[in-house]
């Protein structure tokens, strides 16, 4: 693996392990800061309001040269996580989850261009499986580290060690990513030129129907099952090792098979996968086995989506590759805060934490035939 490629993939770890690592601790921060496990869930939504926010950033560094760029980013990753661990009070939480969402969006969409500039050729979607692969790895073992950690002393000091991996992601992208210049500047007309066409947003509501199917079932895993499939709650630990084995392996092999197959279709595929599992997860919710089997495949779909659709945005997206590549993460995340919302409702309207995987359903169809129809209009050009 190249160097370049690497210490892309030590920031995705870092922006992994923030994202992700929240599902398993909501219950711990509800009990230290004395609030409702619903409240807590805000805390991912504002993590994803700072990633929405922050990509819209690629528009006014566009000029920068892109390892510039990715130093920047960097750098707010470790001040970002910084703040969190130094909270004093929910608001304060509140505020410093949403400044360290802000470089998240912006780091997967300027790296998706450095990786696609650094890729041998013919292997552009697996290179940009590398950059997905730091988060994929980070909930195989990071994660669940950070869950351990939480549990074993607070949960403020995991947020500290992703500070200081930050840090270790600015020197070795200082060291390790050659001088690439800045993308030829269209404009900021030109920037939005792309979505005049049907692909972009086919590809956008492939990722935010497809994320949002899964992510309402997933927001809510810690108190499902612990509450309902009833382990315990030193059990999430590795639980959480299961989601991320889960994560790997989805994003691995569907880069691997975007390399050959048309991505279209291969994320259509995976998009249909989730339509038949969902109904599935709520139906045996209760049952041990199924729900560890639930915690690996659910999430590995989840990631077959992203790693194709961030390489084909970069595709579609001429004159603002940037900015489109952004914009997968503006669709992933918005799309968790939409979920967790709609997870929540409906644990409030007294339907249980199993029915979080029904409320997905709608979305993984809708999800399902956006890629298709990408697919097709495809196909129907090349014919």
């Amino acid at each position: 693996m190249k160097k370049s490629l690497l210490s892309l993939a030590f920031g995705t770890f870092a922006l992994g392990i923030v994202e992700f690592g929240m599902m398993g601790i909501l219950s711990d921060i509800a009990a230290d800061l004395d609030i409702s496990i619903v409240k807590a869930g805000h805390l991912i939504s504002a993590y994803s309001g700072g990633v929405a926010i922050g990509s819209t950033s690629l528009l006014f560094l566009r000029r920068l040269p892109l390892r510039r760029l990715m130093l920047l980013l960097a750098a707010v990753i470790a001040i970002g996580n910084a703040l969190v661990a130094l909270s004093p009070n929910y608001g304060c939480l509140l505020a410093a989850r949403f400044i360290a969402g802000l470089p998240h969006g912006a780091f997967f969409g300027a790296g998706a261009i450095v990786c696609s500039r650094l890729a041998d050729p013919g292997k552009g979607a697996s290179a940009v499986a590398v950059l997905i692969g730091g988060m994929t790895v980070a909930n195989l073992v990071g994660v669940p580290g950070f869950t351990f950690i939480c549990h074993l002393m607070s949960w403020r000091l995991p947020f500290a060690i992703v500070a200081l991996i930050g840090l270790v992601t600015f020197v070795a992208i200082r060291c390790w990513v050659p001088v690439l210049s800045p993308l030829p500047d269209t404009g900021m007309k030109g920037q939005f030129h792309f979505l005049s066409k049907p692909q972009p947003w086919l590809i956008y509501g492939g990722v935010f129907f497809g994320q949002a199917s899964v992510y309402c079932w997933l927001s809510y895993i810690a108190p499902i099952m612990t509450e309902v499939a009833g382990f315990s709650e030193s059990s999430m630990t590795l639980i959480m090792v299961l989601v991320g084995a889960g994560m790997v392996f989805g994003n691995f092999y569907a880069g691997k098979m975007s390399d050959k197959y048309p991505p279209s279709l291969v994320t259509a595929i995976i998009a249909t996968l989730i339509i038949v599992l969902m109904p599935v997860m709520y139906l045996l919710a209760t049952d041990k086995p199924m729900s560890l089997l639930f915690a690996f495949a659910a999430p590995g779909l989840m990631f077959g989506l992203g790693g194709p659709l961030q390489y084909l945005i970069v595709r579609y997206a001429k004159g603002g590759e940037m900015l489109g590549g952004a914009g997968i993460q503006i669709a992933f995340n918005v799309a968790n805060a939409v979920a967790a919302v709609m997870g929540g409702a409906v644990i409030r309207q007294g339907c249980g934490l199993p029915a979080t995987a029904l409320a997905g359903m709608p979305c993984a169809i809708i999800g399902a035939a956006s890629l298709y129809l990408l697919y097709a209009l495809e196909k129907r050009k090349k014919s």
